[in-house]
């Protein structure tokens, strides 16, 4: 039996037909109804692979291919609250991030007192990003 997958669209002339044989002679075609077509080719011809689902739609009972309508995740960049000697303080939508990054020639003392007054430094940099955000009368 050879299965032959007819698309049905307008561009169906430029898609090629997938064939599969088997041992007997019978025909079978099976028709695919290719949802977003024109934009479907364009990838293709870019050479891009398209991911998506294959189903029998319930209202017509047709075969039809569904691509996936994947989209790049934007983010929003983190906002600079203060600079700090060794380190920064930023916020972004959930979160207050808090870096620092100290030599390692320094002792485990000097390394931990440094890291005390970093943490001051963003505690004040919070209070005054806090105070810039309430309005006095």
């Amino acid at each position: 039996m050879e299965e032959v997958y007819v698309v049905k669209s307008k561009l169906a002339k430029y898609i090629p037909l997938t064939t599969f044989t088997h041992k007997f002679d019978n025909k079978m075609k099976k028709y695919v109804l290719v949802l977003n077509a024109i934009e479907l080719l364009n990838q293709l011809m870019n050479g891009k692979r398209v991911e998506g689902v294959l189903y029998i739609d319930r209202n017509t009972g047709k075969i039809t291919f569904k691509a996936y309508n994947r989209q790049p995740r934007r983010r929003e960049k983190d906002r600079l609250v203060k600079k700090l000697p060794w380190g920064w303080v930023k916020e972004s939508l959930e979160r207050i991030k808090v870096y620092g990054s100290f030599p390692k020639d320094m002792g485990t003392a000097q390394v931990m007192g440094m890291l005390d007054e970093h943490t001051g430094h963003a505690k004040n940099a919070l209070i005054e990003r806090e105070l810039d955000i309430i309005e006095f009368c």
